[in-house]
């Protein structure tokens, strides 16, 4: 007499795996960096593909003590497009890691 619980089984195991995978993922993207430069090169950006900023780097010639507004300014939208890009690696590798079956956008 067939139970159904053979396909319970089966897919525990299946979750199993894609949480293994997840955390392997999870490891290599804090490993994977990013760089973004943004004002013409003067400003770069790295950050993992955790989202974690890595480090900044600031041509000296941006450092104008009468605008400091500017730097701010040209500094977040360069932080932004990191956050974004890694942002989409994260998301592109957990797609695959659960084999589409988390919908886009859901991981933020």
């Amino acid at each position: 007499m067939n139970t159904g619980f053979g396909g319970m089984g089966d897919l525990f195991k299946q979750a199993q795996k894609m949480q293994k995978d997840m955390a392997r993922i999870q490891k290599e993207l804090k490993e994977r960096v990013l760089e973004v430069s943004g004002a013409g090169g003067k400003i770069k950006v790295l950050v993992n593909g955790q989202r974690e900023i890595v480090s900044v780097k600031i041509d000296p010639s941006l450092v104008d003590p009468q605008d400091v507004d500017m730097l701010e300014d040209l500094l977040i939208t360069t932080t932004n497009q990191a956050l974004k890009q890694a942002a989409d690696l994260q998301n592109t590798a957990m797609q695959r890691a659960a084999g589409g079956m988390i919908p886009p956008g859901l991981l933020g």
